[in-house]
């Protein structure tokens, strides 16, 4: 399971503009000089050039299409999503910068996308209307926290999919049908440690049947180096 815990992260919120480009971005999101016109839109945080690349906007996650995958329901408001991502880039010339991991296990370019004439943040646009969900990993955090004030906001005002059920952030207690999924969580930290090795933030008192995060030895040392520790949590 995919887990965001929100009191640890909110640590990390600055406060950044709604458009335009962001102010971290010329220190790590490259110089954004690649330009290319969207020709297509896949769904709602993917789309094709016309070189023939097909990108997926990193850090975030809108809901998703089925896509050709069988069985798989859409979730609620993909396609808004898509037609978000449409009114932003479709026939649209699009500056292009990749992240640190500038490509996925799929071929797809992994980047930050800015509207060519505006300068306006694509992926900062559609977190701002809730169109999608900040989405990171280790090997590409660029402008994450950008991303996350971003999404507070609209979930601060139930725009966009923050108005849907099926998207409500869950507490410790009631993730028994979500294994496996990707779920924003939000709960009270009541006892952390770290073990041979591995830390461990626990929700409940019996860490073996009550919600608890695991932490590896690479993310302790990501907690080592923002000078704090699991344990600053309780």
């Amino acid at each position: 399971m995919r887990v965001r815990h929100i009191l640890i992260l909110a640590a990390a919120l600055i406060a950044s503009s709604a458009t335009g480009f962001p102010a971290a971005a010329a220190g790590g999101a490259g110089d954004a000089s690649e330009i290319a016109r969207t020709v297509e839109i896949v769904d709602g945080d993917t789309l094709l050039l016309d070189d023939g690349r097909e990108v997926r906007l990193v850090g975030i996650q809108a809901p998703k299409l089925p896509l050709g995958r069988e069985g798989f329901v859409a979730w609620p408001l993909a396609d808004e999503a898509k037609a978000a991502l449409a009114e932003l880039t479709l026939g649209r010339d699009v500056k292009i910068a990749p992240g640190p991991a500038p490509q996925d296990r799929h071929g797809r370019l992994l980047a930050q996308l800015y509207d060519a004439e505006s300068g306006e943040w694509i992926q900062g646009a559609l977190l701002a209307d809730g169109m999608a969900r900040v989405y990171s990993f280790h090997d590409n955090r660029v402008l994450i926290p950008e991303m996350l004030e971003r999404e507070r906001a609209a979930r601060a005002a139930g725009r966009g999919i923050w108005g849907e059920p099926w998207y409500a952030i869950r507490n410790p207690e009631g993730l028994g049908g979500d294994i496996g999924s990707f779920q924003l969580v939000e709960g009270l930290v009541l006892d952390a440690a770290e073990v041979r090795g591995r830390g461990y933030i626990n929700f409940g008192p019996d860490y073996r049947s009550d919600f608890t995060i695991s932490l590896d030895r690479a993310a302790l040392a990501r907690f080592a180096e923002s000078g704090r520790a699991p344990a600053d949590y309780i």
